[in-house]
């Protein structure tokens, strides 16, 4: 297999960042080390199967996240939407959103 490069938006990582501290402030997660373990799943995801994983392209509403997104199911209620442009072999990852989100309204359009 070739090799592939991953790179991330400073904007994704601070998404991620502060998606640690929602989920340990709402709840969803006693520690914060689960909340961590659970952002790093969707790292893990990226960084080992983004190249092999059945891309689709961006609808044109969602245009300006990337030109193609993946998704990541977390569990059951919770699907991930990981939007990266690719040029060869280099994925830059630059936004992610979930279906309890607005824009996931806009697959639909």
């Amino acid at each position: 297999m070739e090799e592939i490069t991953i790179s991330y938006t400073t904007n994704f990582i601070t998404c991620l960042d502060e998606l640690v501290f929602v989920l340990y402030n709402e709840n969803y997660f006693s520690y914060i080390e689960n909340a961590y373990d659970y952002t790093s799943k969707i790292y893990d995801f990226i960084d080992y199967s983004l190249a092999t994983f059945p891309r689709k392209n961006t609808p044109k509403s969602l245009s300006k996240y990337g030109d193609y997104y993946v998704f990541y199911k977390s569990n059951a209620r919770t699907t991930w939407y990981i939007f990266f442009s690719k040029k060869q072999n280099v994925f830059l990852i630059k936004h992610i959103t979930n279906n309890h989100s607005f824009d996931s309204k806009l697959f639909n359009e």
